[in-house]
């Protein structure tokens, strides 16, 4: 029976030592009178400024601690100074006005709070105008030269120069008024911002006369090469490449707006027949590709895809095979080589039925004499068709078993043979009787 009640003092004096801090903490904190004076004019800036303030902070009964300013759009804090202020008197400092895009001319709440060492507070807050700045001009600052953009409209500048058809850039605004800040717009994630000067890549269809401009409130900038797949807007991944994930079906034409010499790219006659007319129709099964636009090489890489993933084998011998390995490329062998570089596999085409293909020609896209790659179940390394899993009749190209010249489930050319050169060839993996026996065959076109 002691328990109980040892349990019972201690309750109480844990109950009463509790009530004993919160009297002390209720005495300690909260005393003084802090005061807060602001004796600058705070009633107008522009926005990017660092807005100068003077304050006069006091209080006769306890030592100050700090002057914070608060910088709110709406609801929203978006911007703060802190000043110590150890004794009373007469303080300065500044707050920075954030630029930001599409934020009209409006009102703002500055907010000026004092803090003794109690954690006592006396607040006040004003009302501000806040404008952008009309900039004077622009400058487009390239590595080897600048260029002034002159104002053509409300927030718009613009330079006419006859350009190569890629200029690399950012962009620079000058300082306005005496508390204004200069400022640079460059290239983040594709898409221009400020506070960088990573070069904006801009490109136009031609070299010549044309002109760069740029939108200080919207940020939007021109020009850039917009690349549209059947009315779809592709999304930028670098200067030389345009991608976009669409579902296409077997037989109807495909369209790429903004590319105006189509004619004289490499057109891959797997995924695609480019008719006499110069129009384009897709050949793979119906299903969701991603296309991927290659300025550099000229060619269109298409890859499956299930769902937001690219495509893998699936159990049912549905989905995608990739290829991996030396002696194959699209457009070609000399510019593109896949090699052991996973992030290069090409995809076969799907034609339905659990059946894969990919064409080539001898001397352009597949070395004549001397390959050595393998079907794999995904674009890395992991599932793969080694010896045992696939096989051939073919007398031109073997699978190796790690014992005839290649490793297991790599290809070879058969020695003193060799694919002639300029014609094409159609490579088939046949997985109807199972992915554990893949049939490969090899059809001159």
């Amino acid at each position: 029976m002691k328990r109980p009640i040892l349990n019972f003092l201690l309750g109480t004096v844990a109950v009463a030592t509790l009530y004993s801090c919160k009297k002390d903490e209720k005495y300690v904190y909260q005393i003084g009178e802090p005061k807060l004076e602001v004796k600058s004019d705070i009633s107008a800036a522009h926005f990017g400024d660092s807005l100068v303030f003077q304050v006069h902070a006091s209080d006769q009964e306890i030592a100050l601690s700090t002057v914070k300013v608060q910088l709110f759009f709406t609801d929203d804090q978006v911007s703060e100074t802190t000043i110590r202020t150890k004794e009373n008197g007469d303080y300065s400092g500044k707050i920075f006005i954030p630029f930001y895009k599409n934020v009209p001319n409006g009102k703002a709440t500055l907010k000026f709070i004092l803090q003794n060492i109690s954690q006592k507070m006396t607040e006040q807050s004003y009302e501000i105008d806040l404008t952008r700045p009309d900039f004077p001009y622009l400058n487009l600052v390239t590595e080897s030269k600048s260029y002034k953009m002159e104002k053509i409209g409300t927030n718009e500048y613009a330079v006419t120069e006859s350009f190569p058809s890629s200029v690399k850039g950012y962009i620079q605004a000058p300082k306005v008024g005496e508390q204004g800040n200069p400022m640079n717009f460059g290239w983040v994630n594709n898409t221009v911002e400020i506070g960088s000067t990573t070069e904006i890549p801009f490109t136009n269809l031609t070299s010549g006369v044309y002109s760069i401009k740029f939108n200080t409130l919207t940020y939007e900038a021109s020009p850039f090469i917009n690349i549209y797949l059947n009315g779809n807007l592709l999304s930028r991944m670098d200067d030389d490449h345009f991608k976009g994930e669409l579902e296409l079906k077997n037989g109807e034409q495909v369209t790429f707006d903004g590319i105006d010499d189509v004619k004289n790219w490499w057109i891959d006659p797997d995924y695609f027949t480019q008719k006499s007319d110069g129009s384009i129709n897709f050949n793979g099964i119906n299903g969701k590709y991603r296309i991927t636009v290659d300025f550099k090489l000229k060619y269109f890489l298409v890859e499956s895809m299930d769902g937001a993933n690219l495509a893998s084998l699936k159990a049912d011998g549905t989905g995608a095979i990739w290829i991996i390995g030396e002696g194959i490329g699209k457009p070609g062998i000399a510019t593109n080589q896949v090699g052991w570089s996973p992030e290069k596999a090409l995809c076969m085409m799907p034609i339905g039925n659990k059946k894969y293909q990919i064409t080539l020609k001898a001397g352009e896209s597949i070395h004549a004499s001397n390959i050595n790659f393998k079907f794999f179940h995904q674009k890395d390394w992991g599932g793969e068709f080694g010896a045992t899993s696939i096989s051939t009749d073919n007398d031109m190209i073997f699978i190796g078993d790690g014992n005839n010249g290649r490793d297991s489930g790599n290809l070879g050319i058969v020695s003193g043979k060799s694919l002639a050169l300029g014609t094409s060839y159609i490579l088939t993996v046949d997985l109807s009787q199972g992915n554990s026996k893949a049939i490969l065959t090899v059809v001159k076109k």
